[in-house]
């Protein structure tokens, strides 16, 4: 089944983790990914540097995906500036990142573009957050590589693009960001 918003908001909901949010069996089959679900994603809650957001199904609530975010900066070159139309002199600009996001493998059989529907839903927050609490221009992500090398197609799928500012062809990860407002 293709998941949109109506499926999502239909079978599935969104709901920050907290202490009191229960943490069912995940597998995505990337063991890291795994791991900071179970053991390090409310440590990271509690110590203020990573919000975990969980996607669950409605009627078996078990966890379909998950996202962490945290605030970031990124550096971008005059050029990339230009391509913004941010005319500025500091050399770094706010963004939220998505430091995690994993889709677990019994949904993504299941659903597809479960992982999109996250990025637009760290997209909506991210707005939320520029409305009423702090700036961000941006939503980041260091696509993770090593685990997966089609990830940053996905990611360009979803509207994202290279920072050239912080590439490094000897990284694991490829910098990215998507405007907020474009």
């Amino acid at each position: 089944m293709k998941f949109s918003k109506t499926v999502g908001s239909t079978y599935f909901k969104l709901e920050q983790l907290t202490q009191d949010a229960p943490i069912d069996v995940f597998s995505c089959s990337i063991a890291e990914y795994d791991e900071y679900l179970q053991k390090d994603a409310m440590r990271s809650w509690n110590d203020h540097i990573a919000l975990t957001w969980l996607l669950r199904e409605r009627s078996t609530g078990r966890i379909a995906s998950y996202m962490s975010l945290i605030a970031d900066a990124i550096k971008l070159s005059v050029s990339e500036k230009e391509l913004h139309d941010l005319n500025y002199p500091f050399k770094t600009i706010p963004a939220i990142k998505i430091a995690k996001l994993a889709v677990s493998h019994e949904f993504r059989g299941k659903y597809q573009g479960i992982g999109s529907f996250m990025i637009s839903s760290a997209r909506t927050i991210a707005r939320k957050c520029n409305n009423y609490y702090c700036a961000c221009r941006f939503l980041t992500v260091d696509a993770d590589i090593e685990h997966n090398e089609g990830v940053r197609t996905f990611y360009e799928k979803n509207g994202f693009i290279t920072n050239t500012e912080l590439s490094n062809k000897n990284r694991k990860t490829i910098s990215m960001r998507k405007d907020l407002y474009r």
